[in-house]
């Protein structure tokens, strides 16, 4: 992807170059556009070269990354990795790339084997808790500050804290399915484990991890698997269940850039972001919100409503990144990220809108979109929505 990335960026420029060219006649379309005469044989030969040089470029990726996976902290290995996949984590998978992320449960950076898992289910009474990390992001970075949410309710409430390890650059309905799949595995693995308890999970999901939940959830209620029957609850913590501006403004950039003939060729570089980034302008959920449409095109939300499911607790948290309170902090500004609104789920079409208790919403001031780990207010309005471990929804 990356050598894809400089030929596009080669194109982009060879294709302003001609359009600015007193000669060109621009008859061509912004792809085939090509600059004449020197210009244009310099142009061909950087795409050739770096076509060249990039069938054998998969080699030293290869061996970086495995150098990397020396390091004993993993730290340095997986947040490259996770950055990378959040922003062309889909090109990887179609190129079927090393570099791109399995999905997988893990722990201290370890995936974790069924019998491991069984054990620490054991000591913790069958009480489960998925920590589900966001956009970029991967499951070692739930630890900020000395402070990791999963590892302090396992501390203070006695759950069994696991990990989710995802590709943040799939469509989030095809994390979603993934996700649900993997999930009734595991009520399969503990059955044949005969942990000889009852399994409560319970998720704590931030930013894009809780769409991916809110997609599991609905996949797996259509296809009728059984782990959503062992769901207690579900925290969300700054997830943009109706879209992120920044993904928006993306996609106004777009529009705008091919306005102009002496701008449009600019558009590609707007275009070099993943399936996942792209679901985030609006929250897709499922298939239908994306397929047999192009994602880059300027268009409103033609999201199917997806309400949350009964017999779960689901509870919500919004922040503003300012102490301030005012309609511009609180709907365009957000967390820096993600609008108070969006966060609640509430939406101008009741049918979108989320049905949250009032009690089960909760709204911090002077705390960013990355605060969200590691601010002790919202660990402790954590802790407290699930020590009362209670189904009732309607409070």
């Amino acid at each position: 992807m990356i050598v894809e990335a400089i030929v596009n960026m080669t194109n982009i420029v060879e294709s302003m170059h001609h359009r600015l060219s007193p000669i060109s006649k621009r008859t061509e379309s912004p792809q085939t556009e090509r600059a004449r005469g020197l210009a244009g044989l310099v142009y061909k030969s950087i795409r050739s070269l770096t076509e060249l040089v990039g069938k054998s470029l998969d080699a030293p990726l290869g061996i970086m990354s495995e150098l990397l996976s020396q390091n004993s902290t993993f730290s340095s290995k997986d947040r490259l990795l996770s950055a990378l996949n959040g922003v062309l984590g889909d090109h990887l998978v179609k190129r079927n790339s090393s570099l791109a992320i399995p999905m997988a449960l893990r722990k201290q950076g370890i995936q974790l084997a069924p019998n491991r898992l069984a054990k620490s289910l054991q000591q913790s009474n069958g009480k489960l808790v998925i920590m589900i990390h966001g956009l970029c992001m991967n499951d070692l970075q739930w630890k900020q500050k000395e402070h990791d949410h999963g590892k302090a309710l396992e501390t203070d409430l006695g759950y069994t804290a696991v990990y989710l390890h995802y590709n943040t650059g799939l469509h989030i309905s095809e994390n979603g399915k993934l996700f649900a799949h993997m999930l009734e595995q595991l009520i399969s693995d503990m059955d044949l484990a005969n942990i000889g308890l009852p399994l409560d999970i319970s998720i704590v999901a931030h930013s894009m991890g809780g769409l991916v939940t809110r997609s599991a959830l609905q996949q797996a209620n259509i296809i009728g698997h059984q782990w959503p029957d062992r769901m207690k609850n579900i925290v969300f913590l700054g997830t943009p269940h109706h879209g992120a501006p920044l993904e928006k403004a993306g996609n106004w950039m777009d529009l705008l850039l091919g306005v102009h003939a002496y701008t449009s060729p600019l558009k590609g570089l707007l275009r070099i972001r993943s399936a996942g980034i792209t679901d985030l302008r609006h929250g897709n959920l499922i298939e239908s919100d994306w397929h047999q449409r192009s994602r880059f095109d300027f268009s409103k939300d033609k999201r199917t409503p997806v309400a949350l499911p009964e017999n779960v607790n689901f509870y919500t948290v919004a922040t503003t990144a300012s102490a301030k309170t005012n309609n511009i902090n609180e709907q365009l500004v957000g967390d820096g990220l993600v609008p108070i609104d969006s966060a609640l789920g509430k939406h101008q079409t009741k049918a979108f809108t989320l049905d949250f208790a009032k009690s089960h919403q909760w709204i911090g001031r002077d705390i960013n979109h990355m605060q969200l780990l590691s601010n002790p207010e919202v660990y402790t309005v954590i802790k407290n929505w699930l020590v009362k471990n209670s189904y009732s929804s309607n409070e």
